[in-house]
């Protein structure tokens, strides 16, 4: 299924294909803070439709994943990242996506912290 996703202001808007039905909450120093519920999909699957420009990154421990986020209201929607096999991956905050009904969700917990 297609879905939009945005920041709050919408200066950061993009389309992603997958079935959400899990969400990862975890409990590292930037997801802690920032509250996001992610789920990862193929780099691929997710679609930029306003200028590249308009996200800002993030980088922090070991640089593996680039946190984006809006300067402009400070919302984080995506991130992006390779997973243990090379591929690229994005990593896309749920609670972006409207359409996503996140009572449904089942969650799990990941222990980011200790990574």
């Amino acid at each position: 299924m297609k879905y939009e996703g945005s920041c709050h202001c919408g200066k950061i808007a993009f389309e992603v294909e997958g079935e959400f039905d899990t969400g990862l909450d975890c409990n590292c120093s930037m997801c802690r803070r920032r509250g996001g519920l992610l789920a990862f999909v193929p780099r691929e699957m997710l679609v930029l439709t306003t200028p590249e420009e308009n996200v800002s990154t993030y980088t922090f421990n070991r640089h593996a994943i680039q946190h984006h986020f809006c300067a402009t209201c400070g919302i984080a929607p995506y991130g992006e990242g390779k997973d243990p096999k090379g591929n690229s991956m994005a990593a896309v905050n749920l609670r972006c996506l409207p359409a996503v009904d996140l009572e449904t969700l089942t969650i799990t917990k990941v222990d980011g912290r200790s990574f």
